[in-house]
């Protein structure tokens, strides 16, 4: 791996403006992309064309999209010479990721439960950008990034972890409640109900959106707050898609439940 590297950067000085190049360019696209979404919704899911051509099952196309989100990261850390995975706050940091990642490309496929085949398109930007930004961060926390020796106990790191455990957990508790929303051999969609379903119709993407967040201010850098943007602009607006759809299907839908921010939005 370090051979690899050593090839495509001829210093460490070269790929770290890389890595902030990436970091920046990610923004960019996150501002591209949130007014892409106001006119078209993300391809995927509920909002697939039916007729699509060439098209992946769910269960592969979530373990073999997220698995470079895992798999890119792991041989930055085991099969380099990572400088900074020996620190404390750079270990605590990277192991958010790997938290993240190692359910959501490990053990989320394989819980889902007759979720619609994604197109092949929405399929093969998706191996693309868990690439992009797994290289990214991962190689920023193990190899550039340089944290005070009290960090660990700063008052930015102490809430970026909190809000990213919080995050984590409204994530993993929503998509348990959205898998178990059909029994086995139902099909269809339901209303959702429980955790914070109970005051906005997402959940789930909330979660996520926080758990980023926790992320992006416990690791301090224009990489993690790439990460963190991009994810509030893909997901809030899959949550107001969501939000309408809803609506419009179910006639008993709960009319106090807002879209994303409880009571507020």
């Amino acid at each position: 791996m370090d051979a690899i590297l050593s090839r495509l950067f001829s210093s460490e000085e070269v790929e770290l403006y890389v890595l902030d190049c990436l970091g920046y360019f990610m923004i960019f696209m996150a501002a591209c992309t949130f007014v892409a979404l106001l006119f078209q919704d993300v391809p995927y899911g509920r909002y697939a064309p039916i007729n699509g051509r060439f098209r992946v099952d769910a269960r592969i196309a979530w373990f073999v999209q997220e698995m470079p989100a895992f798999l890119v990261p792991f041989c930055l850390v085991f099969w380099t010479s990572s400088a900074k995975t020996s620190l404390l706050p750079n270990q605590l940091v990277i192991a958010m990721y790997f938290c993240h990642y190692i359910q959501r490309s490990l053990i989320y496929p394989f819980l889902i439960r007759g979720g619609k085949p994604t197109p092949l398109d929405s399929f093969v930007l998706a191996i693309i950008f868990c690439m992009y930004n797994g290289y990214m961060q991962i190689r920023y926390l193990s190899h550039y990034a340089d944290y005070p020796a009290h960090w660990v106990t700063h008052p930015r790191f102490i809430a970026g972890s909190v809000l990213w455990l919080v995050g984590w957990l409204v994530n993993m508790h929503s998509d348990h409640i959205l898998r178990n929303l059909r029994k086995p051999g139902e099909t269809g969609y339901k209303i959702p109900t429980g955790g914070l379903f109970e005051y906005v119709s997402g959940a789930n993407f909330l979660g996520e959106i926080i758990e980023w967040a926790g992320f992006a201010l416990a690791g301090y850098s224009v990489h993690s707050a790439a990460f963190a943007i991009s994810t509030a602009v893909v997901l809030s607006s899959r949550a107001v898609s969501h939000h309408k759809w809803y609506h419009a299907k179910f006639e008993d839908y709960p009319k106090s439940r807002k879209v994303l921010i409880p009571f507020l939005f």
